[in-house]
C-alpha cells in the first residue's frame, strides 16, 4: 500500500513538474511575441515619414503712401500788347487874369512854345531901386502894357528876398521866363554881384515865388521874358 501512494506521489509530482515547464515555456514565447511585435511596430514608426502640414498665410501686400498728384501746369498765355492810346493835344490855355482886359483876341497857344529867334526887348521905364527891393529892368515876349500884373510880380518877388548884409550898390540881375499858366522857367543869373551868397538869395526868391498869376488874357504873346534887378 506504501508502494502505491508513492507511486501515486511520483505521477503527481512528475505531472506538476511538466505543468510548470509548459507555463514557463508558454510565458517565455508569448513574452517573445510580445518582444517581437513591438520592435516590429517600433521599428516602422521608426522608418514612416511623418507627413507635416505647413501652413503659410499669405502676407498683406504692402499699402503704398498716398502722395499728392503733382499739380498739372496749365500754359499760361502770352498778354495781349495793350494798346497806348495816343495822346491828345490840348491847347495851352491859361485862366483869365484881374490884371487888365484888352478887346483884342488872344492867340492860341502852341504845344510847346519857344521863345522867338529875335524876341521882342522891351525897356519899361526903371525908378532907382530901393535897397532890399527889385525893379525889371527889361521885358522880352511881346508888347506888355500891363503895369499892374508887374507890380503885382515884383511884390510877391519881393516877399522872398531876403537881402544878405553886405553894401548897398551890390546889386544883381536874374532873367526867368513866366509861361501863361503863371510857371517859372529857364531861371539864370545874368549878371552877377560877386558875390556868391547875395546871387544866391535873389535866385532863392524867383524859385520860391513859382507859380505866379497867370499872364493876362489879353497879352499876345506865349510867354514873357523878365529882367529883374535885386538890390
Amino acid at each position: 500500500m506504501d508502494d502505491h501512494v508513492g507511486d501515486i506521489l511520483a505521477q503527481r509530482a512528475k505531472l506538476e513538474n511538466g505543468a510548470a515547464a509548459a507555463i514557463f515555456f508558454s510565458i517565455l514565447f508569448h513574452a517573445s511575441l510580445s518582444a517581437i511585435a513591438a520592435w516590429t511596430a517600433w521599428h516602422r514608426a521608426s522608418n514612416a515619414t511623418t507627413a507635416v502640414m505647413m501652413i503659410r498665410f499669405a502676407q498683406p501686400p504692402p499699402v503704398a503712401e498716398m502722395t499728392p498728384p503733382a499739380p498739372i501746369a496749365q500754359p499760361i498765355a502770352p498778354p495781349k500788347p495793350v494798346e497806348k492810346p495816343k495822346p491828345v493835344e490840348k491847347k495851352k490855355t491859361a485862366p483869365p487874369s484881374p490884371f487888365g482886359k484888352s478887346t483884342k483876341k488872344p492867340a492860341e497857344a502852341p504845344p510847346s512854345p519857344k521863345q522867338p529867334s529875335n524876341p521882342v526887348t522891351q525897356q519899361p521905364a526903371v525908378a532907382e531901386v530901393p535897397v532890399g527891393g527889385s525893379a525889371v529892368t527889361a521885358l522880352e515876349g511881346g508888347d506888355f502894357p500891363y503895369t499892374l500884373y508887374i507890380s503885382r510880380m515884383t511884390t510877391l518877388i519881393g516877399s522872398h528876398w531876403l537881402r544878405p548884409q553886405v553894401g548897398d550898390q551890390t546889386t544883381a540881375i536874374v532873367y526867368f521866363v513866366i509861361d501863361r499858366d503863371g510857371a517859372i522857367r529857364d531861371m539864370k543869373l545874368e549878371t552877377s554881384s560877386g558875390n556868391g551868397l547875395y546871387d544866391r538869395a535873389a535866385q532863392r526868391a524867383v524859385l520860391e515865388t513859382s507859380p505866379l498869376p497867370p499872364l493876362p488874357f489879353g497879352y499876345n504873346g506865349t510867354y514873357l521874358g523878365v529882367h529883374l534887378k535885386f538890390r
